[in-house]
């Protein structure tokens, strides 16, 4: 995760994510702050599947990335397509636009998420670092030994 854009959509999915979190607490509060969970309880699921998701992702972790996609899109899909159904005939209320664009931004950071893990170069788990790597591989930089040097190990790696 060396990219200037993976570092920042990582931190807009942990505000989305605490978002969300104020977004169920107000709801099990009473408390109406403009946007209401779709369903409560599968809100708290997501809740804790996205934890786990948002950490496979930050480990650039392919599992986690669809985990994050497929949840959000199953959560958020149903009810845009529906929102946007009413947008288009004329019978959203004026209070379900901050849920409709919420619901869209949700979709949004799941599928460049998913994007970002899937074809970022430093996702290999064997990753070669090419600053150190020509020293370690060259054997014409190793220490030459004689019979009275120590038997240490001079490498760190």
């Amino acid at each position: 995760m060396k990219s200037l854009f993976s570092y920042l959509l990582i931190i807009f999915v942990i505000f989305f994510w605490m978002l969300r979190i104020a977004v169920a607490v107000t709801a099990s509060m009473n408390i109406d702050i403009g946007i209401q969970p779709i369903n409560l309880t599968f809100e708290i699921v997501l809740l804790f599947v996205t934890l786990v998701a948002i950490v496979l992702v930050i480990k650039r972790n392919i599992f986690g990335a669809l985990i994050y996609f497929a949840s959000y899109l199953l959560y958020f899909g149903t009810s845009t397509v529906n929102q946007i159904i009413e947008l288009t005939e004329g019978t959203l209320e004026g209070s379900q636009y901050l849920g409709l664009f919420v619901s869209i931004l949700g979709i949004f950071l799941a599928v460049f998420t998913l994007i970002d893990v899937l074809f970022n170069k430093d996702r290999t788990n064997n990753h070669i670092n090419k600053k150190t790597s020509w020293f370690y591989d060259n054997k014409d930089f190793d220490r030459q030994l004689d019979e009275r040097a120590d038997k240490n190990n001079y490498r760190t790696m």
